[in-house]
């Protein structure tokens, strides 16, 4: 190894209760086994995000309780020794509007469950099929945070957000066709959301989205200790 990396921010699980995530493209097989090394020293867990199969081999090799999700193309090395077993009054909500809105959800619900939340998956409830929405709508209204995945026009954010007293992240997804350019007809729709409790993220952020949920979620739970 011809490099050595280091971590001024090695210390950030404890300071801001939130990982550091190794963002496998770009990055060769070396250099990411080199990180997770470092990174797994300190508290906190260790994800690989973005990640495939092949890399997948080799950091078994090396962590052997390493986990892959092959959806959220998502490696977990470490999680947060808190996993929120403790309280299960607490939980972040993840819904997505279609089956192709799964692996950006994925990665969402795996980042806030390595972090130390609970989460609970609502899929495939679009707005094309809004009937089956109302049929999980127990989960929806006792989460303490919904992440929203939707493609296409990405109205699924607007409609949750006017039926839920909690944060909603809307995440918008490349899922559509020609004139949804990739993603920025849902990103704007949920930019014009007239739901004034939901918030947005970056197309196909699904590790931030998580990121964030994982911390609402924690303060609810401090609260419901308090």
């Amino acid at each position: 190894m011809d490099h050595k990396y280091y971590f001024p921010e090695q210390e950030r699980f404890k300071r801001q209760g939130f990982p550091e995530a190794i963002y496998a493209p770009g990055k060769t097989i070396d250099q990411i086994i080199s990180i997770a090394k470092e990174l797994a020293l300190h508290d906190g867990p260790v994800l690989i995000t973005r990640a495939d199969k092949k890399i997948y081999n080799f950091v078994k090799k090396i962590f052997k309780k390493a986990r892959y999700f092959e959806l959220a193309k998502l490696i977990v090395i470490k999680y947060a020794k808190d996993s929120g077993a403790k309280n299960r009054k607490s939980y972040v909500c993840v819904a997505t509007a279609g089956t192709g809105d799964i692996p950006v959800a994925e990665e969402a619900a795996v980042t806030a469950e390595a972090i130390g939340a609970e989460v609970k998956r609502v899929y495939d409830v679009g707005v094309a099929g809004i009937h089956r929405l109302y049929k999980h709508k127990d989960i929806l209204l006792n989460a303490s945070c919904v992440v929203v995945c939707a493609g296409m026009e990405g109205a699924l954010a607007s409609v949750v957000g006017g039926l839920v007293n909690c944060p909603v992240i809307g995440v918008p997804t490349s899922i559509g066709y020609g004139v949804s350019f990739k993603g920025v007809s849902a990103l704007l729709t949920m930019l014009n959301s007239c739901a004034a409790n939901v918030s947005v993220v970056n197309i196909d952020d699904g590790f931030g989205a998580g990121v964030i949920a994982s911390l609402m979620c924690r303060k609810e739970k401090s609260k419901i200790k308090d």
